[in-house]
């Protein structure tokens, strides 16, 4: 702070009469705007720095500055070694210090995934998915987790310090313990209970809040962020706009944009974009998750009483488990996959997107392909644009929200060559084969193929003819054929392009994380570019033809093909969407009444199936194809 002046002899004598004291009041240093009458029962110690006018009652402050606006009221011990920004409000504070080399959770290690250890991500306040992604899932590299490391170290370092901070219009109410934590502007920190080396991250547009009865340790917590009703997070990361509460528990657990954590416990999660747990019984636990909702009692193991809980498992996009699910690690569960039953097998179902898998005669069967025509998981696609909350000027976490791209396409066509190998291998008096751990039943095996060459096609139709109607059929020259894909915490990518980044981080051509962050975010904006690429070779590896050698009789025949797929697709899910309103799902309505009171109560609750607002989209979309 600049033009500050000793305190007059009239104002340490105001100060002096309204019950203030100081070790030395010539380290007292204040504004011109300062009005000594604003000051009670205040004890001043170190050197303290007071720019404007501000409100002081019945508190230690020690080593601090204090900004215009300041109000720091009913502190039981003292508050020390922070710099206090304009207008924030402090009252009601048990302690809250900052002590030397502090780094307000920053370089924290967050044993996530396995709770053996190996594979640790180390917290910083500019921590992305993928950031997060390449330290804890590329342990195989030990040169990019060795200059990971330096560039972390150096952040650490860039903010490590002797004093906090509390941002601009910050309130820190009713707050029993606050150590080492730095809080940003227009943060609300209300009735927690005891909060230790972490970093609040907060600004006007996002504000983060951390609520009644939180207990926090080695902690972030990004904008725009809720932690409330009880929770206890410890070297826990909260990405910008997660919500987490109602006695909520998590410990050496990562959280990124938009997930949810209600009720339940989280251990050594890697919680990717909008993982949500909301029921009291389920127990999320070395795992990696994303697009990701636990039904009520989900659990898993991580051990097999040998070694203790080192097997970790991994649920990828859009995955969901049943109420009262359960899964034995190691399992890997491919894309948008339902997991339901008790699953005692450890097995790898990624070949398989969009399938479901169940328990027949006490084993795991997979149904593959068969959830690409389910309204559930349609509507899931809509959905998780639709409910971003983050409002932060920079969105570090980087989303494609895509259900079909070359990712999930791709998985299909390896699924499909699986199926078709599988069918032409097989004794036709064999009832189940068996694919890396699981059960499929062999008269599904074609089925399955058919309905995966379908969705692949529609794909790869729908995404021509869109460039079509644009003009645009040409190759992008900022397209990089990727012919393998990969999704990193959100982020789908070519593996190529993504190598590319890896190389220079481990070459030193990325020097800083605000580097990395950069280069993802040049990825996520190359999406769109790719992915027509992809589409592109994708198309004459299956047809045989160059897209630049489409006429326009060949755009006519894809077009009619397209609709007829679209329409049969569409009325898949009209058919899936009808279930929820037959009689099956009107048991328990129109209670004490006749079946036409059953009905009327049914609709007067849930409504009708053609009033449905997801169904009228669905029928819009028949009507725009001429269904």
């Amino acid at each position: 702070m600049t033009d500050l002046r000793a305190l007059s002899p009239g104002e340490i004598g105001t100060l002096e009469s309204a019950g203030c004291t100081a070790d030395d009041w010539s380290n007292v240093r204040v504004g011109g705007d300062f009005r000594a009458a604003g000051v009670r029962a205040a004890h001043f110690a170190g050197r303290i720095e007071i720019a404007g006018a501000v409100s002081i009652r019945s508190a230690a402050v020690e080593n601090c500055s204090l900004a215009n606006g300041v109000a720091i009221h009913n502190v039981a011990g003292r508050i020390a070694n922070y710099d206090i920004a304009e207008g924030a409000r402090i009252v009601g504070v048990g302690r809250m210090v900052t002590n030397p080399g502090a780094t307000f959770g920053n370089g924290a290690e967050v044993e996530v995934v396995n709770e053996g250890g190996g594979r640790v991500v180390r917290l910083y306040d500019g921590l992305s998915s993928q950031t997060a992604y390449l330290q804890a899932m590329y342990r195989y590299r030990s040169a990019l987790q060795e200059r990971l490391g330096a560039l972390i170290d150096s952040y650490v370092d860039s903010v490590r310090s002797d004093r906090g901070t509390v941002g601009r219009h910050a309130v820190v109410e009713s707050v029993a313990t606050i150590g080492d934590v730095r809080i940003g502007a227009h943060a609300r920190v209300v009735g927690a209970a005891r909060l230790e080396n972490g970093t609040i991250l907060s600004e006007e547009a996002a504000p983060a809040f951390v609520g009644a009865n939180v207990v926090a340790e080695s902690f972030i917590v990004a904008e725009g962020a809720k932690v409330d009703s009880g929770a206890m997070i410890d070297k826990t990361f909260v990405g910008q706009a997660v919500k987490l509460g109602k006695t909520f528990s998590a410990e050496n657990s990562l959280f990124f944009c938009n997930c949810e954590g209600f009720h339940s416990e989280a251990v050594a999660v890697f919680a990717g974009p909008y993982t949500v747990t909301h029921h009291r019984a389920t127990l999320l636990i070395a795992g990696t998750y994303s697009f990701y909702n636990a039904g009520s009692a989900t659990n898993a193991s991580n051990h097999m009483y040998k070694l203790g809980p080192v097997h970790q498992g991994t649920l990828e996009r859009g995955s969901k488990t049943a109420s009262g699910s359960y899964m034995l690690w190691p399992c890997v569960v491919g894309p948008f996959t339902v997991v339901m039953g008790k699953n005692m097998a450890n097995f790898d179902t990624s070949e398989f997107p969009f399938s479901y898998i169940s328990i027949e005669a006490g084993g795991s069967v997979l149904t593959p392909g068969m959830n690409m025509f389910t309204v559930g998981t349609t509507r899931d696609g809509e959905k998780w644009p639709a409910r971003d909350r983050r409002k932060a000027t920079e969105k570090r976490d980087l989303v494609r929200f895509e259900v079909f791209s070359p990712f999930t396409a791709g998985r299909m066509m390896a699924g499909e060559r699986i199926l078709n190998a599988l069918s032409a291998s097989t004794e036709k008096s064999v009832k189940v084969v068996r694919h890396k751990g699981i059960a499929i039943k062999r008269l599904l095996l074609r089925t399955c193929a058919k309905n995966y060459a379908g969705g692949i096609d529609r794909y790869l139709f729908g995404e021509i003819l869109r460039r079509a109607d644009a003009g645009s059929l040409a190759a992008d020259p900022k397209g990089e054929l990727c012919r393998e894909w990969v999704d990193v915490a959100g982020l789908l990518v070519g593996k190529s392009r993504l190598e590319s980044i890896l190389a220079a981080v481990e070459s030193g051509a990325i020097a800083s994380t605000a580097d990395l962050q950069r280069a993802l975010a040049e990825a996520c904006d190359a999406y769109e570019s790719d992915a027509w690429a992809w589409v592109r070779d994708a198309y004459r590896e299956r047809h045989g033809k160059s897209v630049d050698d489409l006429a326009a009789d060949d755009i006519a025949e894809m077009r009619t093909g397209h609709r007829k797929m679209t329409e049969t697709f569409v009325r898949k899910l009209l058919a899936d969407a009808e279930k929820e309103f037959d009689e099956g799902a009107q048991l328990g309505f129109g209670a004490d009444g006749d079946d036409d009171d059953r009905v009327a109560d049914f609709e007067s609750v849930r409504g009708t199936f053609e009033g449905n607002s997801f169904v009228k989209g669905l029928k819009k979309q028949l009507d725009a194809i001429g269904g």
